[in-house]
């Protein structure tokens, strides 16, 4: 039988819970070096990719199957702390609408530019300035299905360790390379590494099919809003349009990076193909 949890919270009013709850708050995480997971695939992900978790709060009464109590050993390995809650208090901690039983505290990992380590000829995805928390998860899950080889998030208005970004990432921030930088300082490591950047507008001449996306590489997608800065577009390699023709005029920013980044693997599965032998050679 696994040892009883080192404490058990009851209360809605509880202190340690409280501050818990405080964590969905950007100065709170920065200021405690902090940042919240909440969900069984989340966790489970956290912990295959060595996230350092400190607390991993539990109730079993809203497990949804039989696995949680394996994970949460698991967890307890590698140090964290657990704790047991009633479900009124993790009800409270929760930020979901249906928990899952499970929320873990986990400690922020660096995210330096130049702690990226990045393979021959990579294919990377650079956002510049991404408002909402859900864009920035659904950017990171999507690079990592296109095999990206990192994600630059420059100047964010929502930070990679917002709850909701974790959340809409289903936990991809854990395996895919990810750093944070202001766009100044990420336009020159890429010069630095010999990294081509395009970049998305809607002022373009050639649609994104026409540019060549193999080799080295970064696709740029701007915000919401404002699109990609002067910086950006004034220092690309080159710019793609993504054609429009029906009645609208912008593109949900995820949407597009998913639209540019599967344009370059199927580019790049092409130029793999051509370079194999024949068959039987």
């Amino acid at each position: 039988m696994p040892p009883a949890p080192a404490e058990t919270i009851t209360s809605t009013s509880n202190p340690r819970l409280k501050g818990l709850v405080r964590l969905r708050e950007r100065r709170e995480r920065d200021r405690r070096g902090l940042f919240l997971i909440e969900g069984y695939r989340e966790i489970q992900r956290a912990v295959a990719g060595g996230v350092a978790l400190t607390e991993v709060w539990c109730c079993p009464a809203l497990y949804l199957g039989k696995n949680e109590p394996g994970l949460v050993a698991a967890a307890r390995a590698r140090d964290a702390e657990i704790v047991e809650a009633a479900e009124a208090p993790f009800r409270k901690a929760s930020y979901r609408d249906r928990p899952e039983g499970l929320l873990a505290v986990a400690r922020q990992f660096p995210t330096r530019l130049d702690d990226l380590d990045l393979p021959p000829d990579p294919l990377l995805l650079v956002v510049e300035g991404i408002e909402k928390p859900g864009n920035l998860g659904t950017m990171m899950r999507t690079a990592q299905a296109a095999a990206a080889a990192a994600l630059i998030v420059c100047d964010p208005t929502t930070d990679p360790f917002n709850p909701n970004v974790v959340r809409a990432s289903l936990g991809t921030l854990f395996s895919l390379p990810l750093a944070v930088a202001d766009t100044p300082s990420a336009i020159a490591w890429l010069q630095d590494q010999g990294i081509r950047t395009a970049a998305t507008t809607p002022s373009a001449a050639d649609p994104y099919w026409d540019a060549d996306l193999t080799g080295s590489v970064a696709l740029v997608v701007g915000s919401e809003q404002y699109g990609l800065s002067t910086a950006w577009l004034e220092n690309a390699t080159q710019r793609l349009l993504i054609p429009m023709p029906g009645t609208v005029d912008s593109l949900n920013a995820a949407m597009a990076a998913g639209i540019v980044l599967f344009e370059a693997v199927r580019q790049r599965a092409a130029a793999s193909a051509d370079r194999r032998p024949p068959h039987g050679s």
